[in-house]
């Protein structure tokens, strides 16, 4: 995608914002006007079905307002469907917002030192579904890292080992307790912008191939391949999944 019908794209958007928020007389009107947006365009494909999505972001002193859009936002004529809002305050605290389902989700984070070893944590709670979540990352250094999920009130719990040999070849074995097995990962990076990663699940016998690429100029994609090994048919599913940021 050219980086001009990008830019059109987001001015449109920007437009809109302007036009619901109203005149010159809004504080957030004046904001917006004056200050440099960061945006986002995310496409993504599979065997199914196709989705977009968009999203701005800009600073407000220490932390980031962040508007984000789908596909359902503007099918069948503009809407509330897919829209979020977010305050974030980078390494401290995320809160979401999501519009049509009235739905606030808190994310806090904080690092502490166990044994002179970085320690960070999350906690993420929905206030809907009432969901809470701890995350928790012990960096034994910089190749061996120990990483725990548990959602409260349930059995779902994993633990994951991260080892990163030469700075290029990772290992990822993961414990998932309620389901009582194993996952493994391994990735490896060459040609300086790609990742090549292949994924197992042993519960669901689910193996996936991967490709990623992180290009400041041309974008970021993905390509991923998975195929159940249980079914007979054996079909792979297909994803291919495009982002392009650029500031406003």
């Amino acid at each position: 995608m050219k980086k001009k019908y990008r830019k059109d794209i987001f001015s449109a958007l920007r437009n809109q914002l302007l036009a619901r928020i109203g005149g010159p007389d809004n504080p957030l009107f004046v904001f917006l006007v004056f200050h440099e947006m960061k945006a986002s365009l995310r496409a993504k494909y599979d065997n199914d079905r196709s989705s977009a999505a968009a999203t701005v972001a800009f600073n407000a002193g220490d932390v980031k307002l962040r508007a984000s859009i789908t596909d359902a936002t503007v099918v069948n004529g503009p809407s509330l469907n897919g829209m979020s809002l977010a305050v974030e305050k980078p390494g401290f605290f995320i809160i979401d917002y999501n519009v049509p389902k009235k739905d606030i989700r808190f994310q806090f984070m904080s690092s502490v030192k166990v044994a002179d070893k970085p320690l960070n944590l999350t906690y993420i709670h929905s206030r809907t579904d009432k969901r809470t979540i701890l995350d928790g990352t012990l960096v034994v250094d910089s190749e061996n890292k120990i990483s725990a999920n548990y959602m409260l009130g349930t059995e779902n719990c994993k633990l994951k080992y991260t080892y990163v040999l030469g700075g290029l070849t990772t290992f990822e074995p993961c414990y998932d307790l309620a389901k009582n097995s194993w996952n493994f990962a391994v990735s490896r990076k060459v040609y300086g912008d790609d990742v090549f990663r292949a994924m197992y699940q042993t519960s669901s016998k689910t193996l996936g191939l991967e490709w990623l690429r992180n290009s400041k100029l041309n974008g970021n994609f993905k390509v991923l391949a998975s195929i159940n090994l249980a079914e007979e048919s054996k079909m792979p599913k297909l994803t291919a999944e495009s982002t392009w940021n650029f500031e406003m």
